[in-house]
Parts: C-alpha cells; sequence; structure tokens
C-alpha cells in the first residue's frame, strides 16, 4: 500500500492518495469515511483508489499503520 500527495489534473490542488488497499468497493468506501473523519476533509473512491483532499500523509500513514497496515510513502 502506498501513499502520495498529488496534485496532477486537479486544477492545483492537492490531494492525498492511497493506493494498494485490499477489498471490494464497499469496504474502500468505509475506510474512506474513516479517513475523511480523520482529517476533517473530503474525499472520494477513484479507481480503486482513495483520494483525500489536502496533505494529510502523515496523518493517514499513522491511522493505517494502527490498523495493522504496511505503507510506504511514494512521492515527495
Amino acid at each position: 500500500m502506498r501513499i502520495m500527495r498529488d496534485r496532477k489534473q486537479r486544477g492545483g490542488k492537492t490531494v492525498t492518495v492511497i493506493t494498494g488497499l485490499p477489498g471490494q468497493s464497499s469496504e474502500l468506501a468505509a475506510m474512506a469515511q474513516q479517513l475523511k473523519k480523520l482529517c476533517g476533509t473530503g474525499g472520494t473512491v477513484k479507481d480503486g483508489n482513495v483520494e483525500i483532499q489536502g496533505d494529510h500523509c502523515d496523518k493517514i500513514q499513522e491511522k493505517l499503520t494502527s490498523l495493522g497496515y504496511k505503507v510506504k510513502r511514494a512521492g515527495g
């Protein structure tokens, strides 16, 4: 599982993208809901990736690690 910050094709807005989450679309939606609540911001599930608005890589990495996932940072 990888966490990265991205701004491409988003009109200059920064999002945090989480790739490689296991599970079906309903499980991904539930995980996205938890992460949006943790960060206090919006987000979505697109193409099997979870996108959270803003730069929240550190918070999300801590949360996923505490849930037992093996997480790597990608990009900058």
